[in-house]
């Protein structure tokens, strides 16, 4: 018998749909034409065991038990789905060939693999297992990935680096949850103190952000513009370039702090000539965006829409599995395979038939353009999110559910329009020694951008035009406008700017070797847990919103002032991934990863004890975590991240 094992019941039903009928439905699996039966987890079947699993004594939190370290790891069945994990064992020992069909990510490939290990496999029935990757559940893509199949064997090194990613996360989560929960309590504070290696660089950085914002002290600074006319009477503006000279009297970013040297430029240049010192004429072009992954597309969502990283995800999450028409939505990829460039008639007609974008932007697409999105060598286990071929019969979405498929549409149609085309001049100009510069833009191909919304348009393509110059022409400046402006504190994050900064976390990191990790990896958290990052904050009263605002509590302030800094930084998770994918390209080993963490561990262990001056004496825990003090071990065993 050939048992496929899909990660969750609707990809189960998606691939018995593609396998022969008749089909019988049994009590957690399915029974296809051709003998094979189809089962499923249902998202993680096992757990890691608590501390208490291993010695009763870990009930009661203490420093002296700390580190905690499992000699022998264990799993155990979730209570809430343990009788499928019976079912599950029941078939894998009557199957002859196990097809493993966990989503296409390393987090997939483990969910699976542990359930297959907690079992117990025979020799023969590991050797024969098979590995589908399937991201589009319609019928037809589910046929195409059941044609490709590989041997699971060969995904043994991304398991591996899953599950040394989920046990130095348990190890991390739980005893320094508990060292400094129990800091905590000493200086008055009744709550749990939960640590991650991800959740707590996330509020590390909303901390600073809010702490630049509140010792963030305007300063005023100054621009010089000169009013040009040419002899034909024509006009235009140039602003001034301070020179070196000037340097004294400007900040970091070049901004001038002196009016006074403002004053001075203003009065020499007025009723002055100038000359066209230099003229530059270069074309410019955009290319059109990459379809989106999820972070890109949270981030979209949000600033049109207001949207939260978990709302974009549930969306997502049921325009694939409920409607099938969008494909596997925590992809972090923003590519697509060759092959799926053949599919983009049919694709296209079911946007139109969904009404995913207007029939006049669909009709203007030329789908004989071919974007650079479809590469190959850019795909690894999944591609970007993109509309599948499923044609809806009547109206089925909800509002928020079109504004999403909308999203992922448009940026769909997007690849089959020229880029965004422009000459840019600019002028330099002379005047009483000193420089300045006017610039204008030309556009001459809209392209994509004419599927964006009407503001957008407004904003990034409306033309600014110079009169017709010449090197050496003579101007003359009738006059010297000082603007005195004020500089800004950062904002505080959003949705959008958190997800962007969680993403992009290479720009918070001063160390240049951990700057180029993070740049190659996929920054704090992955595409499908940053969603659920930042929620947890929420629950555990770490952050709290302002409108779309997003801010640190006091209890979130006091907790990274307490913590060691190396632990409120993004560096951590840079070497971790670095070593993780390296044990996943079989360039690193578990125990090469393993050992150095512990070495860390105990030191933070140390420093939680002797921690000093930490004032939590007042401060109110978030509901869900106002438990007595012997029951929280429970709380935090699922403190992955």
């Amino acid at each position: 018998m050939k048992l496929y094992i899909a990660e969750k019941p609707s990809l189960g039903r998606a691939i018995a749909d593609a396998l022969p009928k008749p089909h019988k439905k049994q009590d957690g699996f399915i029974e296809v034409g051709d003998g094979s039966v189809v089962s499923w987890c249902i998202g993680h079947l096992l757990e890691q065991a608590e501390p208490e699993d291993y010695d009763p004594k870990f009930k009661k939190w203490q420093y002296q038990d700390l580190p905690i370290v499992p000699s022998q790891w264990q799993f155990k069945a979730k209570p809430k789905t343990r009788k499928q994990l019976t079912v599950l064992r029941k078939l894998i020992k009557s199957a002859d060939v196990i097809i493993h069909a966990g989503d296409p990510d390393r987090e997939g490939q483990l969910l699976v693999d542990e359930v297959l290990q907690f079992v117990g496999l025979t020799e023969q029935q590991k050797k024969q297992t098979q590995r589908l990757l399937v991201s589009d559940l319609n019928i037809q893509a589910v046929k195409r990935a059941l044609s490709v199949m590989q041997s699971n064997q060969t995904f043994v090194p991304l398991s591996i680096s899953a599950l040394a990613r989920a046990r130095a996360d348990w190890l991390y989560g739980m005893n320094l949850t508990r060292a400094f929960t129990l800091t905590g309590q000493k200086a008055g504070y009744k709550g749990v103190l939960s640590v991650g290696r991800v959740q707590t660089p996330v509020l590390g950085l909303v901390v600073r952000r809010d702490r630049e914002i509140s010792e963030f002290v305007s300063k005023p600074f100054y621009e010089v513009f000169a009013h040009l006319v040419t002899e034909a009477n024509e006009k235009l503006v140039a602003k001034w370039q301070p020179s070196e000279s000037c340097e004294p009297y400007m900040d970091d970013e070049k901004r001038v702090l002196i009016k006074a040297l403002a004053e001075n430029v203003a009065s020499r240049i007025t009723d002055q000539q100038g000359e066209v010192s230099k003229l530059e004429q270069k074309p410019k072009k955009q290319n059109v965006p990459l379809p989106y992954n999820l972070s890109a597309l949270q981030i979209d969502a949000n600033k049109l829409y207001g949207m939260s990283a978990k709302q974009v995800l549930d969306i997502c999450q049921s325009l694939y599995e409920k409607h099938k028409l969008i494909t596997y939505p925590r992809s972090d990829n923003r590519y697509l395979p060759s092959e799926h460039y053949q599919q983009r008639h049919s694709v296209v007609a079911a946007i139109g038939n969904n009404k995913g974008c207007e029939q006049e932007q669909i009709s203007s697409a030329d789908l004989s353009l071919r974007s650079m999105c479809w590469n190959d060598k850019k795909v690894a286990a999944h591609h970007a999110i993109i509309p599948t071929e499923k044609r809806l019969k009547t109206a089925q979405l909800g509002y928020q559910e079109q504004q999403i498929y909308n999203l992922v549409s448009r940026q769909y149609i997007a690849q089959f329009y020229p880029p965004y085309s422009y000459l840019e001049t600019t002028a330099y100009i002379l005047i009483a020694g000193g420089l300045f510069i006017a610039k204008a833009k030309q556009i001459n191909v809209i392209g994509f951008k004419v599927l964006f919304t009407k503001q957008d348009q407004d904003k990034e393509t409306l033309s600014s035009f110079l009169p017709p110059l010449v090197e050496g022409q003579k101007l003359h400046c009738n006059d010297a406008q000082i603007q005195e402006k004020h500089t800004q504190p950062p904002q505080h994050y959003t949705d959008a700017t958190l997800l962007s900064a969680m993403t992009g976390i290479n720009r918070y990191v001063k160390d240049k070797e951990i700057k180029k990790i993070l740049k190659e990896t996929d920054g704090l958290g992955t595409e499908a847990t940053r969603a659920g990052i930042i929620e947890l904050l929420f629950k555990r009263g770490f952050l709290q919103r302002s409108g779309k605002q997003i801010k640190a509590s006091e209890v979130g302030h006091s907790m990274v002032n307490m913590l060691p800094e190396s632990l409120t930084l993004p560096d951590r998770t840079a070497l971790w991934e670095s070593h993780l994918a390296k044990i996943a390209d079989k360039e690193c080993t578990y125990q090469a990863f393993m050992a150095p963490l512990m070495t860390q561990l105990n030191e933070f262990i140390e420093a939680a004890k002797v921690v000093q001056n930490v004032n939590f004496k007042g401060l109110t825990a978030a509901p869900n975590t106002k438990r007595r003090f012997k029951k929280r071990s429970k709380k935090v065993t699922n403190a992955m991240n």
